[in-house]
Parts: C-alpha cells; structure tokens; sequence
C-alpha cells in the first residue's frame, strides 16, 4: 500500500512539473515576440493602449493595480466627473500646489510620470497624490477621503522630507487598494 501512495504522488508530481514548465514556456515564447503566420513580430504591451495583435504582458505588466497612478494613466477605466482627466493640478489640489507643479501640469499628466523614481519627492507626491485622490471617488474602502487627499498632499509641499514621507504613504495606500 506504501509503494503505491508513492508511486501517486510521484506521478502527481511529475504532472504537475510538466504543466507548469509548459506554461511558463508559453510564457516565454509569447514574451519573447516571436513572429506569426503572417510574419508580423507580436509585442509585449499593458493591454491597454497596444497594438491590435499584441499580446498581454505575461511576464511585466504596467498596470499592476486597480488604483495604482499606471493603472489609472492606462485609460482602463474611466475617470470619475469629478476629477477629468484634463484638470489642472493646481485646480484640484489648491492655489498652494502652483508654485511647486505649475500651472499647467494635469491629472493624467501627474500619473504619467515616470521621473519619480530617483527624482524629486515631490514630483513622486503629485503622481501618487493624484491617483490616491481617484481612488478616494470611485473606491470604496480606500483608506483616505479626498479631502483628506487633498489636504495631506498640501501639508506635504512644506518640505522633501515631508513630501517623501506623505508620498510613501499614498503609494502604500494605492498599491494595497482593491
């Protein structure tokens, strides 16, 4: 009776090991941007804005949330009435916020960014702050109301530090969204 309980999950194991490497080869290959019958190369992309035979990322996507700033810059959902697109940051977040971001740095502009990384902590704030702001419309549960948004972006312009840490909160925030 022992042999045979072995000899099951032996097998199970083995099914098991040949499934996933053949997934993760299908992974690979599509990744890898092989050409199709046509001979037109397949590429890698979000899902949102790619080509019309693109495949999904498997392996990197950039929209890795519902709420995070790449999810919301994507264009996979539409924005609330209440926070276009189009808006000025300045508009949405006060007259404070001018002298730090400009008067012509939009919503979908602040999500965008890609220069946070490395970069001014402030530039980090208005990505992150922008997209937890959307987040407070249109998620329910999001820890944070979008006064409270808006009010901790501002408190947050006084100083980097300031700035850094209020940042890391809302990234937090966006990142662990549902």
């Amino acid at each position: 009776m022992g042999s045979m309980a072995l000899l099951r999950s032996s097998a199970c194991f083995i099914f098991l090991l040949s499934s996933s490497l053949g997934a993760a080869n299908g992974m690979y290959r599509r990744a890898g941007g092989e050409a199709d019958e046509e001979g037109a190369s397949r590429s890698v992309t979000d899902g949102a804005r790619g080509a019309r035979r693109a495949w999904p990322g498997y392996l990197y996507t950039r929209a890795v949330g519902r709420c995070t700033p790449q999810f919301w810059s994507s264009g996979a959902e539409q924005w609330p009435n209440i926070v276009p697109q189009e808006a000025a940051v300045w508009k949405v977040f006060g007259s404070r916020s001018i002298d730090k971001y400009g008067p012509r740095l939009t919503l979908l502009e602040a999500t965008m960014r890609t220069d946070d990384i490395g970069g001014s902590p402030f530039t980090k704030l208005v990505k992150h702050g922008s997209a937890a702001l959307i987040n407070a419309y249109t998620r329910k549960g999001f820890p944070f109301d979008s006064w409270e948004v808006k009010a901790l972006l501002l408190e947050a312009l006084v100083s980097e530090d300031a700035a850094a840490a209020q940042a890391e909160r809302f990234e937090q925030a966006n990142e662990s969204c549902v």
